[in-house]
């Protein structure tokens, strides 16, 4: 087995031992093992745990953006239209048999508190979504408050989805972001 071949196996087993089970349960004995292979290699590739997770985030990452962008594309060119696809696409996600929640969520909850780059990481990808929907609000012509209240009601969605394992939560986001949309967009 080639390195990338090796890294591929250790992230991907990592990704979903991580959501399913949690960062802190999940060993790297439990990971060595789910990935195929060797302690020493797993060593060599990722000298610390941390380095496991970061890359893990930077996949999760690179996936939400991937997909976020898809569905906000996909809905055209109408700035109201784009907004609210936001929604449809935690609706879709929500709906998956196996979400567990936002793993930049879960990282924080079981690490911020005590590993400042995992924090770093979580805050970075939090702050990447405010931009990203404060863009998708200028272009609608709102306030830039809109885009922080928009990217409120979607944090709020994916943890409370998580918590009530109820996907009807992103409708109910979607349908407070048309209240606010609407709102903003008379108001200007």
């Amino acid at each position: 087995m080639t390195e990338d071949e090796a890294r591929e196996r250790i992230l991907s087993a990592a990704e979903e031992l991580y959501y399913r089970k949690g960062y802190a349960a999940v060993g790297m004995d439990e990971l060595r093992a789910q990935a195929g292979v060797s302690l020493r290699r797993l060593y060599n590739l990722f000298p610390a745990k941390t380095d496991i997770v970061a890359a893990v985030l930077a996949r999760k990452h690179a996936e939400w953006e991937s997909g976020l962008t898809s569905a906000v594309t996909d809905a055209g060119d109408d700035a109201r239209t784009r907004l609210l696809a936001v929604y449809g696409y935690l609706e879709a996600w929500f709906c998956t048999d196996d979400f567990r929640g936002c793993a930049f969520i879960n990282a924080f909850g079981e690490l911020g508190g005590t590993n400042p780059e995992v924090a770093e990481i979580v805050r970075s990808h939090k702050a990447s979504f405010q931009e990203y929907m404060a863009g998708l609000v200028a272009g609608a012509g709102a306030s830039p408050l809109l885009a922080a209240q928009l990217s409120i009601l979607a944090e709020g969605a994916q943890s409370t989805a998580a918590i009530s394992a109820d996907p009807r939560v992103a409708a109910q986001a979607r349908q407070a972001a048309e209240v606010l949309i609407d709102a903003a967009v008379a108001a200007r």
